[in-house]
């Protein structure tokens, strides 16, 4: 379970039988990673803005098909992302990622100079990042941002746990290589 989203104190049960303190205490709990999620997909304060409240009017909707309260926080981030490739879809055209990477390096062999090539070439590197298809910028959003584990990320995006794993090594190993091509002074724009 992802510690940034611990859901085990939220009232979904109250919030499914109408109760609007309930529902008000979700929002006030989701309202701002939900944003920050959508906003580092979309790039566009005003559609993050429209999407999480379509999120939330979704949620108030179809709360009653959640199965399991536990899994709250998953499912909104899951309508959130079904809405954002939705907008992507529409508008026809990528939409850039924004602030992420706090993790580029391989997780069994971090490296101390990626953490220096990350703050000094933050701007480039999200370039960089921008570049990824649509469904492993997400997948490393959920993973590197949000912090949602590998399983809960297959719920939110609707897509096989291989599948998932499959898009994180991508996206890592696409922008690892992209790195070693364009050195740290290279990127500097």
């Amino acid at each position: 379970m992802s510690s940034a989203l611990d859901p085990e104190f939220l009232p979904v049960a109250q919030a499914r039988l109408g109760d609007s303190v309930a529902w008000d205490r979700l929002l006030r709990r989701y309202q701002l990673p939900l944003f920050s999620f959508v906003h580092e997909l979309v790039r566009h304060e005003p559609t993050s803005l429209d999407l999480v409240q379509t999120t939330f009017v979704r949620a108030v909707r179809h709360i009653g098909t959640l199965r399991e309260d536990a899994r709250f926080g998953s499912w909104l981030f899951g309508i959130a992302h079904q809405l954002c490739v939705q907008h992507w879809r529409r508008s026809g055209r990528e939409q850039p990622l924004g602030n992420l990477l706090d993790d580029l390096a391989d997780e069994s062999a971090p490296d101390p100079r990626d953490l220096v090539l990350r703050a000094e070439q933050g701007e480039a590197l999200l370039a960089l990042v921008d570049e990824l298809p649509p469904p492993q910028r997400a997948v490393l959003v959920l993973h590197v941002l949000e912090e949602f584990s590998l399983e809960e990320i297959a719920t939110i995006t609707e897509a096989p746990l291989g599948t998932v794993k499959s898009r994180l090594h991508y996206a890592k190993r696409v922008l690892r290589e992209r790195l070693q091509l364009n050195p740290p002074d290279a990127l500097v724009t």
